[in-house]
Protein backbone atom coordinates (compact mmCIF):
# COMPACT_ATOMS: atom_id res chain seq x y z
CA UNK A 1 0.00 0.00 0.00
CA UNK A 2 1.42 3.38 -0.98
CA UNK A 3 0.67 7.05 -0.55
CA UNK A 4 -1.33 8.16 -3.57
CA UNK A 5 0.50 11.02 -5.27
CA UNK A 6 -1.95 11.53 -8.14
CA UNK A 7 -5.25 11.67 -6.26
CA UNK A 8 -8.39 12.01 -8.36
CA UNK A 9 -9.40 15.47 -7.14
CA UNK A 10 -12.96 15.31 -8.45
CA UNK A 11 -13.90 12.67 -5.86
CA UNK A 12 -13.62 15.38 -3.19
CA UNK A 13 -17.16 16.65 -3.56
CA UNK A 14 -19.50 19.05 -1.81
CA UNK A 15 -20.63 16.72 0.99
CA UNK A 16 -18.14 13.88 1.06
CA UNK A 17 -15.55 11.89 -0.88
CA UNK A 18 -17.21 9.75 -3.53
CA UNK A 19 -16.03 8.01 -6.69
CA UNK A 20 -16.03 4.87 -8.83
CA UNK A 21 -14.07 1.91 -7.46
CA UNK A 22 -11.33 1.18 -8.44
CA UNK A 23 -10.76 3.73 -11.23
CA UNK A 24 -11.32 6.90 -9.18
CA UNK A 25 -11.18 5.57 -5.64
CA UNK A 26 -8.78 2.72 -4.93
CA UNK A 27 -6.96 1.12 -2.01
CA UNK A 28 -4.04 3.57 -2.11
CA UNK A 29 -6.45 6.51 -2.15
CA UNK A 30 -8.25 5.15 0.91
CA UNK A 31 -4.92 4.65 2.71
CA UNK A 32 -3.84 8.20 1.87
CA UNK A 33 -7.17 9.64 3.03
CA UNK A 34 -6.71 7.69 6.28
CA UNK A 35 -3.28 9.24 6.79
CA UNK A 36 -4.72 12.67 6.15
CA UNK A 37 -7.72 12.16 8.42
CA UNK A 38 -5.68 10.78 11.30
CA UNK A 39 -3.10 13.55 11.02
CA UNK A 40 -5.80 16.20 10.95
CA UNK A 41 -7.56 15.08 14.11
CA UNK A 42 -4.22 14.53 15.87
CA UNK A 43 -3.48 18.21 15.25
CA UNK A 44 -6.87 18.95 16.79
CA UNK A 45 -5.77 17.14 19.94
CA UNK A 46 -7.84 14.01 19.30
CA UNK A 47 -6.56 10.43 19.36
CA UNK A 48 -9.69 8.30 18.73
CA UNK A 49 -12.23 8.02 15.94
CA UNK A 50 -15.11 5.78 14.83
CA UNK A 51 -15.23 3.91 11.51
CA UNK A 52 -18.08 1.92 9.94
CA UNK A 53 -19.01 0.74 6.46
CA UNK A 54 -22.16 -0.14 4.51
CA UNK A 55 -22.64 -3.20 2.28
CA UNK A 56 -20.90 -1.93 -0.86
CA UNK A 57 -18.89 -4.61 -2.66
CA UNK A 58 -15.63 -2.67 -2.20
CA UNK A 59 -16.25 -2.07 1.51
CA UNK A 60 -13.59 -4.34 2.98
CA UNK A 61 -10.74 -3.33 0.69
CA UNK A 62 -11.34 0.38 1.16
CA UNK A 63 -12.15 0.20 4.88
CA UNK A 64 -9.04 -1.84 5.69
CA UNK A 65 -6.85 0.57 3.76
CA UNK A 66 -8.50 3.59 5.40
CA UNK A 67 -8.03 2.16 8.90
CA UNK A 68 -4.42 1.28 8.17
CA UNK A 69 -3.75 4.89 7.25
CA UNK A 70 -5.57 6.24 10.32
CA UNK A 71 -3.81 3.95 12.80
CA UNK A 72 -0.39 4.73 11.32
CA UNK A 73 -0.90 8.31 12.55
CA UNK A 74 -1.33 7.12 16.13
CA UNK A 75 -5.11 7.37 16.17
CA UNK A 76 -7.14 4.59 17.80
CA UNK A 77 -10.06 3.30 15.74
CA UNK A 78 -13.33 2.08 17.20
CA UNK A 79 -14.58 -0.16 14.41
CA UNK A 80 -18.31 -0.77 13.95
CA UNK A 81 -18.02 -3.12 10.99
CA UNK A 82 -21.09 -3.46 8.78
CA UNK A 83 -23.69 -0.88 9.80
CA UNK A 84 -26.04 1.73 8.43
CA UNK A 85 -24.96 5.36 8.37
CA UNK A 86 -27.55 6.21 11.08
CA UNK A 87 -26.06 3.47 13.28
CA UNK A 88 -22.66 5.12 12.79
CA UNK A 89 -24.13 8.51 13.72
CA UNK A 90 -25.65 7.09 16.89
CA UNK A 91 -22.40 5.39 17.86
CA UNK A 92 -20.70 8.80 17.71
CA UNK A 93 -23.40 10.24 19.98
CA UNK A 94 -23.47 7.28 22.37
CA UNK A 95 -19.69 7.14 22.77
CA UNK A 96 -19.28 10.93 22.63
CA UNK A 97 -16.63 10.51 19.96
CA UNK A 98 -17.49 12.80 17.07
CA UNK A 99 -14.47 12.22 14.85
CA UNK A 100 -15.16 9.46 12.38
CA UNK A 101 -15.54 8.07 8.88
CA UNK A 102 -18.43 6.16 7.34
CA UNK A 103 -17.43 4.22 4.24
CA UNK A 104 -20.44 4.54 1.94
CA UNK A 105 -21.67 5.86 -1.40
CA UNK A 106 -25.24 6.25 -0.12
CA UNK A 107 -27.68 5.87 -3.04
CA UNK A 108 -25.07 5.91 -5.82
CA UNK A 109 -24.64 2.99 -8.28
CA UNK A 110 -23.09 -0.23 -6.95
CA UNK A 111 -19.58 0.43 -8.32
CA UNK A 112 -19.27 3.70 -6.39
CA UNK A 113 -17.97 4.09 -2.87
CA UNK A 114 -16.81 6.91 -0.68
CA UNK A 115 -16.29 8.46 2.74
CA UNK A 116 -18.58 10.61 4.85
CA UNK A 117 -16.35 12.06 7.52
CA UNK A 118 -16.43 14.39 10.50
CA UNK A 119 -13.59 15.92 12.49
CA UNK A 120 -15.65 17.06 15.49
CA UNK A 121 -19.13 17.86 16.83
CA UNK A 122 -19.89 20.22 13.94
CA UNK A 123 -20.90 17.21 11.83
CA UNK A 124 -20.02 15.88 8.41
CA UNK A 125 -17.45 17.91 6.52
CA UNK A 126 -18.79 19.89 3.58
CA UNK A 127 -17.92 22.53 1.02
CA UNK A 128 -14.66 24.35 1.61
CA UNK A 129 -13.76 22.07 4.52
CA UNK A 130 -13.44 19.19 2.07
CA UNK A 131 -11.33 21.20 -0.36
CA UNK A 132 -9.08 22.33 2.50
CA UNK A 133 -8.73 18.70 3.57
CA UNK A 134 -7.74 17.74 0.02
CA UNK A 135 -5.04 20.41 0.04
CA UNK A 136 -3.82 19.14 3.39
CA UNK A 137 -3.52 15.62 1.98
CA UNK A 138 -1.65 16.87 -1.08
CA UNK A 139 0.86 18.65 1.19
CA UNK A 140 1.59 15.24 2.70
CA UNK A 141 2.63 16.34 6.20
CA UNK A 142 1.40 13.17 7.87
CA UNK A 143 1.96 12.39 11.53
CA UNK A 144 3.45 9.01 12.49
CA UNK A 145 2.26 6.88 15.36
CA UNK A 146 0.86 3.53 16.36
CA UNK A 147 -2.90 3.38 16.83
CA UNK A 148 -5.07 0.42 17.75
CA UNK A 149 -8.35 -1.09 16.55
CA UNK A 150 -11.23 -1.96 18.90
CA UNK A 151 -14.40 -3.63 17.64
CA UNK A 152 -17.69 -2.24 18.89
CA UNK A 153 -21.28 -3.33 18.27
CA UNK A 154 -23.84 -0.50 18.41
CA UNK A 155 -26.78 -2.72 17.42
CA UNK A 156 -28.45 -3.26 20.81
CA UNK A 157 -28.14 0.36 21.89
CA UNK A 158 -29.53 1.49 18.55
CA UNK A 159 -32.53 -0.82 18.83
CA UNK A 160 -33.15 0.42 22.39
CA UNK A 161 -33.22 4.01 21.11
CA UNK A 162 -36.17 3.14 18.86
CA UNK A 163 -37.98 1.16 21.54
CA UNK A 164 -37.91 4.10 23.94
CA UNK A 165 -38.80 6.76 21.40
CA UNK A 166 -42.02 5.67 19.67
CA UNK A 167 -45.53 5.33 21.07
CA UNK A 168 -48.08 3.56 18.89
CA UNK A 169 -51.86 3.85 19.11
CA UNK A 170 -54.58 1.24 18.94
CA UNK A 171 -54.81 0.84 15.16
CA UNK A 172 -52.66 -1.94 13.77
CA UNK A 173 -51.18 -0.68 10.51
CA UNK A 174 -50.09 -2.94 7.64
CA UNK A 175 -46.80 -1.96 5.97
CA UNK A 176 -44.61 -3.32 3.20
CA UNK A 177 -40.92 -2.73 3.87
CA UNK A 178 -38.32 -2.58 1.07
CA UNK A 179 -34.70 -2.25 2.22
CA UNK A 180 -33.73 -2.42 -1.46
CA UNK A 181 -30.99 -4.97 -0.63
CA UNK A 182 -29.20 -2.14 1.14
CA UNK A 183 -27.62 -2.16 4.57
CA UNK A 184 -30.92 -1.61 6.42
CA UNK A 185 -31.61 -5.27 5.66
CA UNK A 186 -29.35 -6.20 8.58
CA UNK A 187 -31.53 -4.47 11.17
CA UNK A 188 -34.89 -3.35 9.75
CA UNK A 189 -36.83 -6.42 10.82
CA UNK A 190 -35.37 -6.39 14.36
CA UNK A 191 -36.50 -2.80 14.84
CA UNK A 192 -39.87 -2.88 13.09
CA UNK A 193 -40.97 -6.06 14.87
CA UNK A 194 -40.76 -4.15 18.16
CA UNK A 195 -43.97 -2.35 17.23
CA UNK A 196 -47.61 -3.44 16.68
CA UNK A 197 -47.42 -3.37 12.86
CA UNK A 198 -48.30 -6.08 10.34
CA UNK A 199 -45.16 -6.37 8.22
CA UNK A 200 -44.25 -7.76 4.85
CA UNK A 201 -40.66 -7.48 3.59
CA UNK A 202 -39.29 -7.50 0.05
CA UNK A 203 -35.64 -7.21 -1.06
CA UNK A 204 -34.57 -7.70 2.55
CA UNK A 205 -31.26 -9.47 2.00
CA UNK A 206 -28.23 -7.20 2.31
CA UNK A 207 -26.54 -7.46 -1.09
CA UNK A 208 -24.18 -4.82 -2.47
CA UNK A 209 -25.00 -5.88 -6.02
CA UNK A 210 -28.46 -4.30 -5.49
CA UNK A 211 -29.97 -6.98 -7.75
CA UNK A 212 -33.60 -5.83 -7.66
CA UNK A 213 -33.45 -2.08 -8.14
CA UNK A 214 -31.18 0.93 -7.81
CA UNK A 215 -30.84 1.90 -4.10
CA UNK A 216 -32.43 5.35 -4.35
CA UNK A 217 -35.92 5.33 -2.79
CA UNK A 218 -36.76 8.86 -3.89
CA UNK A 219 -36.80 8.00 -7.59
CA UNK A 220 -40.26 6.66 -8.37
CA UNK A 221 -39.17 4.10 -10.96
CA UNK A 222 -37.12 2.32 -8.28
CA UNK A 223 -40.28 1.61 -6.29
CA UNK A 224 -42.28 -0.36 -8.86
CA UNK A 225 -41.97 -3.61 -6.89
CA UNK A 226 -43.02 -1.86 -3.70
CA UNK A 227 -46.03 -0.27 -5.41
CA UNK A 228 -47.17 -3.64 -6.73
CA UNK A 229 -46.78 -5.31 -3.34
CA UNK A 230 -48.69 -2.55 -1.51
CA UNK A 231 -51.67 -3.05 -3.80
CA UNK A 232 -51.41 -6.84 -3.76
CA UNK A 233 -51.25 -6.96 0.04
CA UNK A 234 -53.82 -4.20 0.57
CA UNK A 235 -51.24 -2.50 2.78
CA UNK A 236 -51.65 0.91 4.36
CA UNK A 237 -48.22 2.10 3.27
CA UNK A 238 -44.95 1.03 1.67
CA UNK A 239 -41.54 2.18 2.97
CA UNK A 240 -38.18 1.95 1.21
CA UNK A 241 -34.64 2.94 2.17
CA UNK A 242 -31.42 3.76 0.37
CA UNK A 243 -28.14 1.85 0.33
CA UNK A 244 -26.82 3.12 3.67
CA UNK A 245 -30.16 3.66 5.39
CA UNK A 246 -30.32 7.40 5.99
CA UNK A 247 -33.09 8.17 3.47
CA UNK A 248 -36.76 7.21 3.14
CA UNK A 249 -39.11 6.67 0.21
CA UNK A 250 -42.89 6.33 0.70
CA UNK A 251 -45.66 4.66 -1.29
CA UNK A 252 -49.25 5.40 -0.25
CA UNK A 253 -52.09 2.92 0.21
CA UNK A 254 -53.23 3.49 -3.39
CA UNK A 255 -49.66 2.77 -4.62
CA UNK A 256 -48.97 6.43 -5.44
CA UNK A 257 -45.46 7.72 -4.83
CA UNK A 258 -45.26 10.28 -2.02
CA UNK A 259 -42.40 12.76 -2.53
CA UNK A 260 -40.47 13.71 0.60
CA UNK A 261 -41.88 17.25 0.71
CA UNK A 262 -45.39 15.78 1.02
CA UNK A 263 -44.19 13.35 3.70
CA UNK A 264 -42.82 16.41 5.51
CA UNK A 265 -46.24 18.06 5.40
CA UNK A 266 -47.77 15.05 7.18
CA UNK A 267 -45.10 15.30 9.87
CA UNK A 268 -45.49 19.06 10.37
CA UNK A 269 -49.28 18.68 10.62
CA UNK A 270 -48.72 16.12 13.37
CA UNK A 271 -46.12 17.94 15.46
CA UNK A 272 -46.73 21.67 15.03
CA UNK A 273 -48.99 21.89 18.08
CA UNK A 274 -46.60 19.75 20.13
CA UNK A 275 -43.44 21.87 19.69
CA UNK A 276 -42.70 25.33 21.02
CA UNK A 277 -40.67 26.49 18.03
CA UNK A 278 -42.79 26.39 14.89
CA UNK A 279 -40.07 26.90 12.30
CA UNK A 280 -39.22 24.09 9.88
CA UNK A 281 -36.52 23.61 7.28
CA UNK A 282 -36.87 22.56 3.66
CA UNK A 283 -34.35 22.63 0.84
CA UNK A 284 -34.59 24.59 -2.41
CA UNK A 285 -35.96 21.56 -4.28
CA UNK A 286 -39.12 21.24 -2.18
CA UNK A 287 -42.50 22.19 -3.56
CA UNK A 288 -44.12 25.48 -2.58
CA UNK A 289 -46.92 23.32 -1.19
CA UNK A 290 -44.70 22.68 1.84
CA UNK A 291 -44.14 26.34 2.70
CA UNK A 292 -47.80 27.10 1.93
CA UNK A 293 -48.91 24.45 4.42
CA UNK A 294 -46.49 25.49 7.17
CA UNK A 295 -47.63 29.10 6.87
CA UNK A 296 -51.28 27.98 6.83
CA UNK A 297 -50.65 26.17 10.13
CA UNK A 298 -49.08 29.27 11.70
CA UNK A 299 -45.44 28.29 11.28
CA UNK A 300 -42.51 29.67 9.33
CA UNK A 301 -40.12 28.07 6.85
CA UNK A 302 -36.36 28.17 6.55
CA UNK A 303 -35.51 27.40 2.90
CA UNK A 304 -31.91 26.24 2.69
CA UNK A 305 -29.45 24.76 0.28
CA UNK A 306 -29.58 21.09 -0.71
CA UNK A 307 -27.25 18.54 0.86
CA UNK A 308 -27.42 16.31 3.90
CA UNK A 309 -24.31 17.85 5.48
CA UNK A 310 -25.77 21.34 5.11
CA UNK A 311 -29.41 20.74 6.00
CA UNK A 312 -28.68 18.62 9.07
CA UNK A 313 -26.21 21.20 10.37
CA UNK A 314 -28.69 24.04 9.78
CA UNK A 315 -31.49 22.24 11.64
CA UNK A 316 -29.13 21.77 14.58
CA UNK A 317 -27.64 25.29 14.51
CA UNK A 318 -31.07 26.98 14.36
CA UNK A 319 -32.53 24.56 16.93
CA UNK A 320 -35.42 23.56 14.68
CA UNK A 321 -37.79 20.74 15.70
CA UNK A 322 -37.91 19.22 12.20
CA UNK A 323 -36.58 19.65 8.70
CA UNK A 324 -35.75 17.77 5.56
CA UNK A 325 -34.94 17.82 1.89
CA UNK A 326 -36.52 16.36 -1.22
CA UNK A 327 -33.82 13.69 -1.54
CA UNK A 328 -35.27 11.79 1.44
CA UNK A 329 -33.14 13.04 4.34
CA UNK A 330 -35.31 14.20 7.26
CA UNK A 331 -34.27 15.34 10.72
CA UNK A 332 -36.37 15.02 13.86
CA UNK A 333 -35.32 16.94 16.94
CA UNK A 334 -38.60 16.94 18.85
CA UNK A 335 -37.80 13.60 20.57
CA UNK A 336 -34.99 12.13 18.47
CA UNK A 337 -31.26 13.03 18.47
CA UNK A 338 -31.48 14.89 15.14
CA UNK A 339 -29.65 12.56 12.76
CA UNK A 340 -31.31 11.22 9.63
CA UNK A 341 -32.54 7.65 9.76
CA UNK A 342 -34.81 6.20 7.08
CA UNK A 343 -36.05 3.51 9.48
CA UNK A 344 -37.01 6.08 12.10
CA UNK A 345 -38.65 8.38 9.55
CA UNK A 346 -40.75 5.46 8.35
CA UNK A 347 -41.80 4.56 11.87
CA UNK A 348 -42.89 8.12 12.60
CA UNK A 349 -45.36 7.82 9.72
CA UNK A 350 -46.56 4.44 10.97
CA UNK A 351 -46.98 5.94 14.44
CA UNK A 352 -49.18 8.71 13.01
CA UNK A 353 -51.31 6.17 11.15
CA UNK A 354 -51.70 4.08 14.30
CA UNK A 355 -53.45 6.99 16.03
CA UNK A 356 -56.02 7.64 13.29
CA UNK A 357 -58.35 5.80 10.94
CA UNK A 358 -57.14 7.96 8.04
CA UNK A 359 -55.11 6.65 5.13
CA UNK A 360 -51.89 8.23 3.84
CA UNK A 361 -53.85 9.84 1.01
CA UNK A 362 -56.36 11.18 3.57
CA UNK A 363 -53.50 12.72 5.56
CA UNK A 364 -52.51 14.70 2.48
CA UNK A 365 -55.96 16.20 1.86
CA UNK A 366 -56.24 19.96 1.45
CA UNK A 367 -52.68 20.63 0.33
CA UNK A 368 -52.18 23.36 -2.25
CA UNK A 369 -51.52 21.62 -5.54
CA UNK A 370 -48.80 22.52 -8.01
CA UNK A 371 -47.52 20.81 -11.13
CA UNK A 372 -43.91 19.73 -10.66
CA UNK A 373 -41.30 17.74 -12.52
CA UNK A 374 -39.21 15.13 -10.82
CA UNK A 375 -35.58 16.03 -10.34
CA UNK A 376 -34.02 15.87 -13.82
CA UNK A 377 -30.32 15.23 -14.36
CA UNK A 378 -28.17 16.42 -17.25
CA UNK A 379 -24.82 14.68 -17.54
CA UNK A 380 -22.11 17.31 -17.21
CA UNK A 381 -18.42 16.74 -16.36
CA UNK A 382 -17.26 18.08 -13.00
CA UNK A 383 -14.89 20.39 -14.88
CA UNK A 384 -17.79 22.03 -16.78
CA UNK A 385 -20.93 21.93 -14.67
CA UNK A 386 -20.16 24.98 -12.49
CA UNK A 387 -19.41 27.08 -15.58
CA UNK A 388 -22.84 26.16 -16.92
CA UNK A 389 -24.43 27.47 -13.71
CA UNK A 390 -22.50 30.73 -14.07
CA UNK A 391 -23.88 31.15 -17.59
CA UNK A 392 -27.42 30.43 -16.39
CA UNK A 393 -27.03 33.10 -13.71
CA UNK A 394 -25.82 35.62 -16.29
CA UNK A 395 -28.87 34.81 -18.44
CA UNK A 396 -31.23 35.23 -15.48
CA UNK A 397 -29.70 38.58 -14.58
CA UNK A 398 -29.97 39.78 -18.18
CA UNK A 399 -33.67 38.82 -18.20
CA UNK A 400 -34.24 40.68 -14.93
CA UNK A 401 -35.73 37.60 -13.23
CA UNK A 402 -36.06 37.40 -9.48
CA UNK A 403 -33.86 34.58 -8.16
CA UNK A 404 -32.11 33.02 -5.18
CA UNK A 405 -28.51 31.84 -5.36
CA UNK A 406 -28.39 30.01 -2.03
CA UNK A 407 -27.84 26.79 -3.98
CA UNK A 408 -27.41 27.07 -7.72
CA UNK A 409 -29.99 29.35 -9.32
CA UNK A 410 -33.63 29.24 -8.28
CA UNK A 411 -35.71 31.55 -10.50
CA UNK A 412 -38.84 32.76 -8.71
CA UNK A 413 -41.91 33.60 -10.78
CA UNK A 414 -45.32 34.62 -9.45
CA UNK A 415 -46.74 31.37 -10.83
CA UNK A 416 -43.84 28.93 -10.41
CA UNK A 417 -40.11 28.43 -10.19
CA UNK A 418 -37.10 26.88 -11.93
CA UNK A 419 -34.11 25.42 -10.11
CA UNK A 420 -30.79 24.78 -11.85
CA UNK A 421 -27.84 23.58 -9.77
CA UNK A 422 -24.62 21.62 -10.04
CA UNK A 423 -24.82 18.27 -8.30
CA UNK A 424 -22.42 17.84 -5.40
CA UNK A 425 -22.53 14.04 -5.59
CA UNK A 426 -21.88 13.35 -9.27
CA UNK A 427 -21.02 14.79 -12.71
CA UNK A 428 -24.49 16.19 -13.28
CA UNK A 429 -26.53 19.35 -13.47
CA UNK A 430 -29.83 18.81 -11.68
CA UNK A 431 -32.99 20.77 -12.39
CA UNK A 432 -36.56 20.87 -11.14
CA UNK A 433 -39.52 22.96 -12.19
CA UNK A 434 -42.88 23.83 -10.69
CA UNK A 435 -45.88 25.93 -11.74
CA UNK A 436 -49.56 26.50 -11.04
CA UNK A 437 -50.64 25.07 -14.40
CA UNK A 438 -49.35 22.31 -16.66
CA UNK A 439 -48.97 24.70 -19.59
CA UNK A 440 -46.91 27.13 -17.55
CA UNK A 441 -44.78 24.27 -16.24
CA UNK A 442 -44.03 23.24 -19.83
CA UNK A 443 -43.01 26.81 -20.70
CA UNK A 444 -40.63 27.15 -17.76
CA UNK A 445 -39.14 23.71 -18.34
CA UNK A 446 -38.53 24.35 -22.04
CA UNK A 447 -36.86 27.69 -21.40
CA UNK A 448 -34.26 26.29 -19.05
CA UNK A 449 -33.86 22.90 -20.68
CA UNK A 450 -32.99 24.62 -23.96
CA UNK A 451 -30.61 26.91 -22.08
CA UNK A 452 -28.77 24.03 -20.39
CA UNK A 453 -28.49 22.07 -23.62
CA UNK A 454 -26.97 25.15 -25.26
CA UNK A 455 -24.45 25.87 -22.49
CA UNK A 456 -23.64 22.24 -21.71
CA UNK A 457 -22.70 21.24 -25.26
Amino acid sequence: MEIKKDLCKTIFRGYDIRGIYPTELDEDTAYTVGLGFGSHIRRMGKDTCIVGHDNRLSREVLTNALIKGITETGVHVIFLGLCTTPMYYYACIKLKIYSGVMVTASHNPKDDNGFKFAFDESGNCKGQEIQDFLNEIIEGNFISGEGSITNYDITNDYIKLFAENLHFGERRVKAVIDPGNGTTGIIARKIYELFPVDLEFINEESDGHFPNHHPDPCVEENLSQLKYKVLESKADVGLSFDGDGDRLGVVANDSSFIPTDKYMIMIVRDIIDKVSKKRFLCDVKCSKSFSDEVEKLGGTVCMYRTGNSYTKAKVREDDLPFGGELSGHVYFRDRWPGFDSGLYAGLRLLEILSHTDKSVTDLLAGINQYYSTEEIKFSSPDTIKFHVIEKVEAYVKEKGYSYSDIDGIKVLYDDGWALVRASNTGPNITVRFEAKTESRLAEIQKEFTDLINQYNS
